[in-house]
């Protein structure tokens, strides 16, 4: 059977290039990367040329790079390395589990923490985000991409916001690495998450952007790894991988493969569209990734719609893969405004690098022929035929 994956953003292949670049710090170059003899050293300079690969990446000084297991770590670092009791925290209610239940968390120790909300495009009002600011307030923390439509945030403008009252600004940007151009500089953020596994390096590695003077607490204790901000033996091989896949992704910006990508994904949504009725993209009305595409299909389980098309040999997703089972339908899609039912009839299609125009046939020839069938068994699809009927 012939399979096609289109749910990279809950995790990407890791890319050929990717793999032969960390292959060798599994065996050949297997020094701690903190010891002063030579296989340490060599394996010091590995680590040291993958921070400047990130570096250029997000536009910043390799020092200010510190490397993490993943983005939930990096998130979980800037939020509790700098929020104190007494503090005020912002950030949204359509953020990651990870920022999301971190500042649950900080509700729950008795910190205060406001979540400014989405219009129905999944964006957020920079306004809304001056407005909640108060005397206070330590942290702002808003993604910088959405996992489960793509829309991209006004970072910009919320960093300057920030950057007026003197308040740290941090942004998820977990989903927009290697999808858009990211300089710090720009955004004006203090602290900015990637991970491996979203840019087709593997699982288990990530970065958290520091930027010069800021100073954290940090989570682990130990040695004074990452200049005293993560502790912990660094992850070589994985760090190696994510300083390739960071060198891919800048190339891939200069090829132009970006636009390529938006046209397959706006093709695959057209295409749906024109083929099926009672659908619509959700966020469609806003700046997106572009691999990414959130769609509705009324009258149907989104679930059901998803085992569907794995027995086809299709793998898409309704959301974030560390969701998969909730009952309680997506917390992004409720945000923006749709009803539950229609949030639960949602799925999200996300293209990789590995994609191709063949892939995007291959949904094409799937998706709207399963939809047909479980609207077939659909008592509210049957009852809304026989009523325009």
């Amino acid at each position: 059977m012939r399979r096609v994956y289109l749910d990279n953003n809950a995790t990407t292949p890791v890319r050929l290039e990717v793999l032969e670049a960390m292959r060798p710090y599994f065996g050949e170059h297997f020094g701690n990367a903190s010891s002063i003899h030579h296989h340490g050293q060599e394996t010091r300079a590995a680590v040291e040329r993958a921070r400047e690969s990130v570096a250029n990446l997000l536009g910043c000084r390799p020092a200010e790079v510190v490397f993490t297991s993943g983005g939930t770590e990096a998130d979980n670092l800037a939020i509790f390395g700098l929020v104190q009791p007494g503090d005020h925290v912002v950030t949204s209610t359509i953020e990651h589990h990870a920022v999301l239940n971190s500042c649950k968390h900080l509700q729950e120790k008795g910190i205060e923490v406001t979540f400014v909300p989405v219009d129905g495009r999944c964006l957020v009002d920079p306004n809304d985000v001056r407005r909640a600011l108060r005397p206070n307030t330590k942290l702002v923390t808003i993604m910088m991409a959405n996992n489960e439509t793509g829309v991209i945030q006004p970072v910009e403008k919320i960093g300057k916001i920030c950057a007026e009252a003197d308040v740290y600004f941090h942004t998820d940007a977990v989903q927009a690495a290697s999808k858009v151009p990211i300089r710090v500089k720009d955004i004006g953020c203090d602290l900015l998450s990637i991970s491996g596994h979203k840019i087709h390096a593997p699982q288990g590695v990530g970065a958290l952007y520091v930027r010069k003077g800021t100073t954290l607490e940090p989570r682990f204790f130990g040695g004074s790894h990452e200049r005293s901000r993560r502790a912990g033996t660094e992850n070589v091989p994985g760090i190696v991988a994510l300083g390739k896949a960071a060198e891919i992704a800048m190339r891939s910006f200069e090829l132009a493969e970006d636009r390529e990508m938006a046209a397959l994904r706006d093709r695959l949504e057209i295409e749906i569209l024109n083929q099926v009725e009672s659908a619509g993209i959700n966020g469609g009305g806003a700046p997106r990734v572009p691999n990414t595409s959130n769609i509705y299909f009324d009258y149907i389980e989104g679930e059901a719609l998803v085992i569907a098309l794995d027995l086809k040999g299709l793998a898409v997703s309704t959301g974030a893969a560390c969701s998969s089972g909730a009952i309680e339908p997506s917390h992004v899609l409720t945000a923006m405004g749709l009803r539950p039912g229609q949030a639960r009839a949602s799925l999200r299609f996300s293209l990789g690098k590995q994609n191709t125009a063949e892939d995007v046939d291959f949904a094409l020839e799937l998706v709207p022929a399963s939809v047909a069938r479980l609207r077939e068994l659909s008592p509210l699809y049957n009852r809304k035929e026989a009523i325009s009927s």
